[in-house]
């Protein structure tokens, strides 16, 4: 999704201004972005129906009315309850040969074996042009028109054959210069022009202008008000001046895709159909669409301009329709709540939505998750800080839901203090069997082999639910499962035990365990944050001074304030320790989620001082990625250079379409690639959200390829999360 500039009455704007803050949003930067529409776009995918498996898709084109037809090789198609079947609807049109499809003045123009014509204006447009080889027409001026047969060209004017050429080569598409009155004729290595009452004459041969170019040109369009011809080819595109024929840029090759097979300017967007998805030229920058999430497959045949402010593009099988509407941040906001609460609420968890067939949301069934409680505590903070900024009651109510189904994670098993990682009905359990166990309650299951990730989560969450919620029961009720949890800890040595007696695979807090750990890996410095962090919530919300007296404890005489503020620029490989081996995107999720806590319940101002170093050390590294999540939990701690605009662009570039689609880009030619690294950063810039495959925030934003193939759709946290906390600290008003 991109941002359309030149809609200047729907632009966004960032507005810088003093104001003051409430409900305890803690910047507070003076920067904030004032929520305005802009551009967002999103896909309609048409695939061919059953009837016409194996169709061979030509053309696609839209009239006035918004009707959209399809050519192939069975006839035209149309648009029926979301699949392309045959059109019926002009039945003389059912016994025509119909070779190629246009728009002339917005209305549809056919050419079949022997006329070309139109239904619009009466029908009086209709003229037999004798050419029985005829396989490509263009309109001119006046109802002129240029039509191409195998081996010749027919110049119609007043509805007669004015004049005949002969072509050397086959004719592989006609344009139409308005600017100069004029024919263009596109051959294999050639483009010859052709002006009315006038001779053929070539005007640019590929072989002799671009030596280093492809011989083999594909497609062109005129851009620039007429000024420029775009050819693209196998190796890119050429860029020529339409006057002198003189090349302006000789073959541009920093593509997505350089297979070029059609172009068509469109408003000011010039698009590009391609063997690997399509892609638009917009204010100088390119927005790449392909795979699943926006078309119906990547071989691109044709592009046009569809039904309002929209784009068609005709691929092997089908037929996608990019629409670009105006939306505001809010009302994304509303999309991705309709969204959750339909589809992904299981017992009050929010839940992973899994298709047995691609992208076929009728086939999805809600499946437990390793990490239930996490993902539902990032839900539930959002909505949270959805309540404290608008009082919503049915934003109040989703939050009396997660938090109860939270709860139950503890009541369903027998262990003190243990939240379950997900419970189920018996017999239902779909994520790795082994780790569930027996409820007390027959009708249910509980996972076990919590993990810190698990913990992390429900301080998250528990801490906001006690401050925010009106009804004083309600964040009692929270304060007591930090309380629990808190207790579970300490009384067991800062392990979390599992039903087995032993402590869990990664909820270990021990010094024995952090310490052993050379400051060049990345857990010392983790848990030792996440622990104090939990301990000062703890210590915040009961006053037990065993809390406060045991983070002194471990910060003093085991060193884990020194862990905290060991610099992330020196996290490394460190040989034979697996967990060294790559960087976890997973615990820098941990980490900014443990922030939250860890800088607002500091127990001295001294202390929140170096927090906050130690958070914008983090923050600086993870800089490239843009993500709204980390830049606004650093934004909490004050900061005033929290990337608001990379933050807001973040939000908006995040897709509609949640479903985790099979995505490459590694292919791609206008990407600024990097060596390898710890980090894994493969290229310069991180690519838009809804170009990259879709994660979490606990995955790699610079993953170029990768997905579900279209087997599961991700719940809307991943931006209501990021996106409610911008209106709690009053970044995003």
């Amino acid at each position: 999704m991109r941002i359309d500039i030149a809609c200047a009455a729907i632009c966004s704007t960032l507005i810088i201004a003093q104001t003051t803050y409430s409900n305890n949003a803690q910047p507070l930067s003076e920067n904030f972005y004032e929520d305005r529409a802009f551009v967002q776009d999103f896909a309609r995918k048409i695939p061919l129906c059953d009837e016409l498996a194996g169709a061979r898709l030509s053309a696609v084109r839209c009239d006035r009315n918004g009707r959209v037809l399809v050519l192939s090789n069975k006839g035209l198609l149309q648009l029926s309850n979301g699949q392309l079947v045959p059109d019926r609807r002009y039945r003389p049109l059912l016994d025509m040969e119909i070779r190629s499809l246009d728009t002339y003045r917005e209305q549809l123009v056919y050419l079949t074996n022997e006329l070309v014509f139109a239904n619009a204006w009466a029908g009086r447009f209709c003229v037999r042009h004798g050419l029985p080889d005829a396989e490509l027409f263009r309109m001119g001026s006046d109802f002129s028109f240029l039509l191409a047969g195998k081996d010749s060209l027919a110049f119609f004017s007043g509805g007669k054959c004015v004049d005949r050429f002969e072509t050397a080569q086959p004719v592989k598409q006609l344009l139409f210069d308005p600017t100069h009155n004029r024919y263009l004729i596109l051959a294999e290595n050639q483009i010859t022009c052709l002006a009315p009452g006038g001779k053929i004459t070539k005007v640019f041969e590929v072989s002799l202008a671009i030596p280093d170019g492809s011989t083999n040109l594909n497609c062109f369009e005129l851009t620039d008000g007429g000024s420029t011809l775009i050819i693209g080819d196998a190796e890119g595109y050429i860029e020529l001046d339409a006057d002198s024929f003189g090349v302006k840029v000789a073959v541009q090759k920093k593509l997505p895709c350089t297979d070029i097979r059609c172009i068509k300017q469109i408003g000011d967007s010039l698009w590009f159909g391609t063997s690997s998805g399509a892609f638009r030229l917009h204010n100088r920058q390119i927005d790449y669409y392909a795979s699943k999430r926006w078309l119906v497959d990547d071989t691109v045949i044709d592009i046009s301009k569809g039904p309002g402010n929209s784009v068609l593009i005709l691929s092997q099988t089908g037929l996608s329709i990019i629409t670009f509407e105006p939306m505001t941040l809010q009302q994304k906001a509303e999309h991705f709540d309709t969204l959750t609460r339909e589809r992904h609420i299981r017992h009050g968890l929010n839940s992973e939505l899994a298709m047995t067939r691609p992208g076929d949301l009728s086939t999805g069934t809600l499946v437990d998750n390793d990490n239930d409680g996490l993902w539902t505590a990032m839900y539930l903070a959002g909505e949270l800080f959805r309540y404290a900024v608008t009082g919503s009651d049915d934003a109040l109510q989703n939050c009396y839901e997660s938090f109860e189904a939270m709860e139950r994670l503890f009541d369903v098993n027998p262990l003190r203090g243990f939240p379950s990682r997900s419970f189920e009905r018996a017999g239902y359990q779909v994520s790795d069997k082994s780790r569930w166990q027996e409820s007390r309650d027959p009708n249910w299951t509980w996972k076990a082999t919590t993990s810190s990730d698990e913990i992390v989560g429900h301080f998250f969450a528990y801490t906001i639910f006690a401050e925010v919620v009106p009804d004083k029961q309600w964040r009692d009720r929270a304060i007591a499962l930090m309380d629990a949890i808190m207790d579970h800890i300490v009384r067991n040595d800062w392990y979390l035990i599992d039903y087995d007696g032993k402590p869990t695979l990664w909820g270990k807090w021990n010094p024995d365990y952090v310490n052993k750990f050379p400051k060049q890996v990345g857990d010392r410095r983790l848990n030792s944050a996440e622990i104090i962090a939990f301990l000062q919530a703890a210590y915040h919300f009961t006053g037990k001074e065993i809390y406060k007296q045991k983070a002194f404890e471990l910060m003093d005489k085991y060193g884990y304030l020194d862990n905290i503020m060991i610099p992330v620029s020196g996290l490394s490989v460190v040989p034979e320790i697996d967990l060294t081996t790559e960087w976890n995107h997973s615990d820098d999720e941990l980490a900014f989620l443990s922030y939250w806590n860890l800088y607002k319940y500091a127990f001295t101002q001294e202390l929140r001082e170096k927090y906050r170093r130690a958070i914008k050390d983090h923050w600086e590294i993870e800089r490239p990625e843009k993500n709204p999540l980390w830049n606004l939990i650093y934004a909490s701690t004050g900061a005033a250079d929290f990337d608001l605009e990379e933050t807001i662009w973040s939000l908006r570039e995040f897709p509609l379409d949640t479903i985790g689609w099979s995505v490459r880009n590694s292919h791609r030619k206008d990407l600024e690639f990097l060596e390898p690294d710890f980090r894994h950063q493969s290229t310069r810039n991180v690519l838009p959200p809804d170009e990259r495959p879709m994660s979490k925030y606990n995955g790699n934003a610079f993953r170029l390829d990768g997905g579900e193939d279209g087997r599961h759709e991700y719940s809307g946290d991943i931006y209501l999360l990021p996106y409610w906390l911008g209106r709690y600290l009053k970044v995003i008003k």
